[in-house]
């Protein structure tokens, strides 16, 4: 029997003998670092002379790990052993696949410190971060375990006199998947084994910023037992394999997190049908938010700024549903800046590799360079409240920053930064706030700090976001509890870690019989 689907709890580091449990899985990850990991196509490890380098963001002098690249060549043989392997992981039940994940969500648990302190070094997470993103990777293998369990008895229909109608799901055939950085193991987890569990088998391109963390996970399903060619690892350049992936005649799917840009690309391309393609390929797609907080005349404005600056700068901003624009009333607009710069004031900055700071560094010197340009524009179109400091002689570290009194069409209140900085803008009454919050082509993610009803219930039709929320932050949604994704450019609605989530990946069926 299948216990219902639990939340994974988070670790609670105010005990002391967590904080020492996790500085001695910090410590035994530094004595892993720098090792090289390899290709793996239907098993087999395959490590190449071309690599991608994974440094720790906050200590750029810091190696991680040596990843091999794969080639188009190898994307060839990959598709091949997923076509093989297909025949035969299709014909598992929906409780053997669960069962599956089951097994490789209990290995994850009991390493999950470990793996937590993989994350700290290879993407640069604190540790309260770090470990959100491990315990959600541990729901996705439960919750969309049992998701398949419910999935494989099918649906039922009605017959008629001397004829039996059936319902039911089958996979699809292999596909590809192209995770973000941003949660390295919880997106790459949820992604991965949400096709597989399905009965398809796929093609892993992590992040070339994050591919130590990607690898451990295919450490984990192989040790679970999932068979040789379901899941084929293949880091590498995305301007030399990324396309070449998406066009290949025999992917039947994309399943993709990040940017707007890249998401636009695999959509056009997935649309196009290629010589010996036999069928319409699917794009899941998640492709970031611009994402707002209004605060009303009424609300509580303690909890208001707590969920401005929680929502802002957790994993310096670089979460697709991070608050980036602050909407607040002009009745309470300075009393709300003022608490929320008090609150900032407070956060720490440092290696999380040394000590369990707030806020580490950002991902990469690309991004690092973004960011402080973004922070000039800030300077050009708003005035400055808090912060701006910058610093990459170490590590990229951008420290949290406000902007106020921006216009609602300024660029740094239209286009996503991807770090640790929000604008602040005031609004007459409720109706302009909701009108600033839905003026951006992105539909991520939303809250609403009020204790109006009346608003509140406007807001619940008409702030046009896929994940809104009520006098709470607009991030930490929840497998099984708030299933994510957005509207408009936003993606695809693909809602991962809901009920509605594996159908992606199937193809419904019906069976008449007449007798």
């Amino acid at each position: 029997m299948v216990l219902p689907f639990k939340h994974e709890p988070f670790t609670d580091f105010k005990v002391d003998s967590n904080r020492i449990d996790f500085e001695e899985a910090l410590a035994l990850v530094e004595e892993n670092l720098g090792k090289e990991y390899p290709i793996v196509i239907n098993g087999e490890k395959i490590f190449t002379n071309d690599k991608l380098i994974s440094t720790n963001p906050a200590d750029k002098a810091q190696l991680i790990g040596k990843v091999s690249k794969a080639t188009k060549q190898h994307i060839d043989q990959a598709m091949d052993a997923a076509l093989e392997a297909f025949k035969i992981w299709r014909k598992w039940t929906a409780a053997e696949r669960a069962d599956i994940l089951f097994r490789a969500a209990a290995i994850v648990r009991r390493r999950k410190h470990e793996f937590s302190a993989w994350l700290v070094y290879d993407a640069g997470k604190p540790w309260d971060q770090a470990d959100g993103d491990i315990a959600e990777g541990i729901d996705f293998l439960e919750y969309y375990g049992r998701q398949m369990l419910e999935l494989g008895y099918g649906k039922v229909l009605n017959d008629r006199a001397n004829e039996h109608n059936a319902y039911f799901y089958q996979p699809m055939g292999p596909g590809v998947v192209i995770p973000p950085w941003n949660f390295a193991f919880a997106i790459v987890c949820g992604t991965t084994i949400a096709p597989i569990v399905a009965g398809n088998s796929v093609l892993l391109k992590p992040s070339e910023n994050t591919p130590v963390i990607a690898y451990k996970l295919v450490e984990v399903l192989e040790e679970a037992g999932l068979p040789k060619g379901v899941v084929n690892f293949v880091p590498g350049d995305p301007e030399e394999i990324g396309d070449y992936l998406v066009d290949h005649k025999e992917t039947r799917f994309i399943n993709f997190t990040g940017s707007r840009a890249t998401g636009i690309r695999i959509y056009e391309r997935a649309a196009k049908v290629r010589k010996g393609q036999q069928f319409l390929k699917r794009v899941i797609a998640e492709m970031g938010g611009k994402d707002t907080i209004i605060v009303d005349n009424n609300a509580d404005l303690d909890l208001a700024a707590e969920a401005i600056v929680h929502s802002s700068f957790g994993f310096s901003g670089q979460k697709c549903s991070a608050c980036s624009r602050a909407v607040i009333h002009q009745d309470v607009y300075d009393e709300v800046l003022e608490k929320a710069v008090t609150l900032t004031k407070r956060l720490t900055v440092g290696n999380p590799a040394n000590d369990n700071v707030y806020m580490g560094a950002v991902v990469n010197q690309k991004q690092f360079d973004k960011i402080k340009d973004y922070i000039a524009i800030g300077k050009e179109e708003g005035v400055l409240a808090h912060g701006g400091k910058t610093d990459d002689a170490k590590g990229y570290f951008v420290y949290p920053t406000i902007f106020k009194d921006l216009d609602p069409k300024a660029r740094m209140m239209q286009e996503e930064i991807f770090g640790p900085v929000v604008a602040f803008t005031k609004a007459k009454d409720f109706e302009e706030m909701l009108e600033i919050a839905n003026n951006t082509e992105y539909g991520l993610t939303g809250a609403v700090i009020s204790n109006n009803r009346e608003h509140l219930n406007l807001a619940r039709y008409d702030f046009h976001v896929g994940n809104l929320y009520f006098n709470r932050g607009c991030t930490a949604a929840i497998v099984g509890y708030q299933p994510f994704g957005g509207f408009k450019m936003s993606g695809t609605d693909s809602k991962a870690g809901g009920p509605d989530y594996l159908q992606h990946f199937l193809e419904a069926k019906v069976v008449s019989e007449t007798y």
